[in-house]
């Protein structure tokens, strides 16, 4: 199985604060895709405690280690409403 980025707006760089597309001037979500779609340069690696659904739960792999910063193989996104 082939692993790649999804050609959608959260991957593309005309996507600008607060899921505002700047090339069609309208607001958009990562299950949009469209023909003007651009590549981001870089993607960021944000994952870490702070940003884990499991940070200071029950379900958390690593309890007594988890810190800003640290990432291990249990994170999980948290949900966006």
């Amino acid at each position: 199985m082939a692993i790649r980025h999804a050609n959608n707006c959260s991957n593309c760089e005309n996507l600008v604060e607060n899921s505002f597309c700047s090339k069609h001037k309208v607001m958009v979500s990562a299950r949009y895709t469209c023909d003007q779609f651009n590549m981001k340069v870089e993607f960021k690696n944000e994952r870490n405690c702070t940003n884990c659904a499991k940070h200071d739960t029950s379900s958390c792999a690593h309890p007594q280690k988890a810190a800003p910063g640290m990432l291990c193989a249990s994170w999980a996104p948290q949900a966006i409403s």
